[in-house]
């Protein structure tokens, strides 16, 4: 523990009060579990390292949070958990659900969310199909926990102004989609991007997909 000398003058008195409002200097202004993790969500920066070659964006994962969090988290002395369990509905569905604990010698605050599992998932064993669920849930209990806009590229820049458009007008642009081929570039991107929890569906947003191309894909 650093030496505190004793404020006599009224300087000093200032300069110490400052001195509270710098996060580093918890011997003088301790905080509560609460006024920690404010101060974590307000100054946290966890920058999007990942790309999505497919829906060509750029997003952050579980890892990418945790690496940007645990400087904040020494610097407060607080700990961080995530835990799993997964649940099992009456109709046969499961998913994971994911807590994430900010835990003090005060308490704990805790965020939790849910990301269903289909273990039947095209080119995909069991245990990735458990991993990717585990993965996203993780991901969004850290995103309520502090506070974390994930908002992706590709979904902030989308017109909105189309909405408005007429029918005629859907049609065209809808029409206006390539097919995609049985093999290249475009293919192997819709192949990986199936593998990273993407569906038929997103694929068929981008690329009009015959039979033939879509039993390749599942394969």
């Amino acid at each position: 523990m650093p030496y505190l000398k004793k404020v006599s003058t009224k300087k000093t008195s200032i300069i110490s009060i400052l001195f509270c409002s710098v996060s580093w200097n918890l011997y003088i202004c301790p905080m509560n579990i609460y006024e920690k993790l404010v101060d974590i969500q307000g100054r946290l920066k966890a920058p999007k390292n990942q790309y999505n070659s497919f829906g060509k964006y750029k997003y952050r994962n579980c890892e990418d949070i945790l690496e940007a969090v645990k400087p904040l988290l020494v610097e407060h002395k607080v700990v961080l958990t995530i835990s799993d369990k997964v649940i099992e509905l009456d109709n046969g569905l499961s998913f994971v659900e994911s807590t994430a604990q900010f835990k003090d010698i005060e308490g704990v605050i805790e965020v939790s969310a849910q990301a269903g599992i289909d273990p039947n998932k095209k080119g995909m064993d069991v245990a990735q199909c458990f991993g990717s669920s585990s993965s996203y849930a993780r991901k969004y209990a850290l995103n309520g926990l502090f506070l974390i806009d994930d908002t992706k590229d590709a979904d902030s820049n989308n017109n909105h102004a189309s909405i408005n458009l007429n029918t005629s007008k859907v049609k065209e642009i809808i029409d206006d989609k390539k097919w995609l081929p049985e093999s290249g570039e475009a293919f192997d991107r819709a192949k990986e991007a199936l593998k990273d929890g993407f569906t038929m569906n997103d694929i068929r947003k981008k690329y009009k997909v015959n039979k033939k191309v879509e039993q390749l894909l599942n394969t």
